[in-house]
């Protein structure tokens, strides 16, 4: 497993002979990856592993700096530590992970922060910051915790969603909030919304600053000043019936 926990203790020979599976078939490390440098809790892999799933499966503590591409199930069940990629990443990026913090820098797959089928929750702490573009079911049946999303979101972002908080700064296509019980989503431009969310009120909710504030140091960057503006607030989803809420930017300039 490709993760600070188990490779941080090992020295290099035994790092190289640790199982990795293609397919069915057991494989060895070092018949993918050169393994070099000194024994630290930091693990940089360089190359394109878009086919490697499971890397940082449940870690609880270091870093994994990745340039490149991830695959499938980056992160999931993480604990703590964080996890940087300099491309994209694959479906399933921060499933079910309890604590820690996944960075981006190019577009992620569907299922962000999800529960996996059967599951009853997803994401239930931690921090997911993706620069670029976001699949489907972003956010589903997740507790607890951030997403934050720089480009279009697609279909179903926080479906069936139980809590924690969702932050689309390009918005999102069909279907935002889909049986969401609890939580919040922004979005920081216009969203067709279902027609089982009401709106209720127009304002500028306390703590954002402070998301806004945490997200600023993970440099993703949401308006928060009242003077710019305020937030279309809507409630649903009805149809559950849910008490969650979908906080639209409306900039002071608009009508």
């Amino acid at each position: 497993m490709l993760s600070p926990d188990v490779m941080a203790p090992l020295a290099n020979d035994a790092i190289r002979a640790l199982p990795v599976y293609l397919g069915k078939r057991q494989r060895r490390v070092d018949d993918f990856f050169t393994v070099e440098g000194a024994a630290s809790d930091e693990l940089e892999i360089r190359g394109d592993v878009g086919r490697v799933k499971w890397i940082g499966r449940g870690m609880t503590r270091g870093r994994i700096t990745l340039v490149g591409n991830a695959g499938m199930h980056l992160g999931a069940y993480m604990k703590g530590g964080t996890i940087e990629v300099s491309g994209n990443a694959s479906d399933w990026l921060g499933a079910e992970m309890s604590g820690g913090l996944i960075k981006i820098g190019g577009n992620a797959g569907g299922q962000v922060g999800a529960a996996y089928r059967g599951s009853l929750a997803g994401m239930t702490s931690g921090t997911i910051v993706i620069e670029g573009t976001a699949g489907l079911e972003v956010g589903m049946r997740m507790k607890r915790g951030i997403i934050a999303v720089g480009g279009l979101v697609r279909d179903f972002a926080g479906l069936q969603m139980k809590g924690g908080t969702i932050v689309m700064r390009s918005g999102a296509e069909l279907r935002t909030g889909a049986w969401m019980v609890r939580g919040t989503i922004v979005s920081l431009t216009p969203i067709p919304l279902l027609p089982t969310f009401t709106y209720t009120s127009t304002y500028n909710p306390t703590f954002l600053r402070l998301y806004a504030k945490h997200l600023e140091t993970l440099g993703f960057a949401i308006p928060f000043e009242d003077g710019d503006g305020a937030y279309l607030r809507f409630t649903g989803d009805a149809a559950v019936p849910g008490k969650g809420e979908i906080l639209v930017w409306k900039a002071a300039h608009q009508s």
